[in-house]
């Protein structure tokens, strides 16, 4: 499936102008390939009382959930990774949930929002995809400008509180060849999910149709690549839908906030 957007303008584009560019409502698709170099982030929010809950889950569940940011209470600044932003306003498309029911997909969260709601920045491995380049790797979804596919898992997370659920997985083809060069790329940026958890049979991690990702858009393996997963921050999504917080936010898969620091101010050398 060929989604009908070009990231190609933006690839070096500063972060503070797609932030307005999508606040504007000028952009409401994924947003890998954007803002190339800079850091990328999945988002959950969640009231204040289910907050502490959820930190513990992302700190037991480090790969899946590497935290970026947090908001105080009723603030949509992301102050620590992108001063003078709006969490509200800023994602292309967000999830609006109840009691772990999707329903609403709106491009503007203003109106869902409360004073009692605590934001969580969470790592993406968008930000990671700019190494991979480097590298020499081809990122397909990038090529066939869709969305990464994202699987559900048989990996549960450890639960902490009223939290619990399957780790969620991104998929990227990879020439066999290839793959410890990936790994290699990857597995230096630990907080936006760093090296894969998983390569290749998809089946071992549960996943029963590498073709019907959960979330996101198939995309072609061809003859000689491997299918790489990665720990995906859509994972809190699928422990929403499990816990059934009575509300959250996040956002859609594929469309993340984009933030001002550098893939490499999060490299481990």
């Amino acid at each position: 499936m060929t989604l009908p957007f070009d990231i190609t303008p933006f690839k070096n584009a500063n972060p503070k102008e797609v932030r307005e560019l999508i606040r504007k409502g000028e952009w409401t698709h994924p947003t890998s390939g954007m803002c190339l170099s800079h850091v990328q982030a999945n988002m959950i929010v969640l009231p204040k009382d289910w907050a502490y809950d959820f930190l513990v889950f992302a700190q037991r569940n480090p790969k899946p959930c590497p935290i970026l940011d947090v908001t105080e209470p009723g603030d949509g600044e992301a102050r620590l990774i992108a001063p003078g932003s709006d969490v509200r306003t800023d994602i292309p498309r967000y999830r609006i949930w109840k009691d772990g029911v999707l329903v609403d997909e709106p491009t503007d969260a203003s109106k869902y929002w409360n004073d009692d709601l605590v934001a969580f920045l969470i790592g993406c491995s968008f930000s990671f995809e700019g190494a991979m380049v480097e590298a020499g790797i081809p990122i397909r979804h990038m090529d066939m400008c869709c969305n990464v596919p994202m699987y559900i898992t048989n990996v549960q997370c450890k639960p902490a509180g009223r939290f619990s659920g399957p780790t969620v997985v991104s998929m990227r083809p990879i020439k066999f060849a290839q793959v410890p060069k990936a790994v290699m790329a990857t597995g230096r940026f630990p907080a936006v999910h760093g090296a894969p958890i998983h390569i290749g049979d998809p089946a071992a991690i549960g996943i029963k149709d590498i073709n019907k990702p959960e979330f996101g858009d198939a995309v072609e393996i061809r003859e000689g690549e491997v299918p790489v997963f990665w720990a995906c921050g859509v994972t809190p999504q699928a422990a929403v839908m499990q816990s059934k917080p009575p509300f959250a936010i996040t956002h859609a898969p594929g469309h993340m906030f984009i933030g001002d620091p550098k893939d490499a101010d999060y490299a481990v050398l």
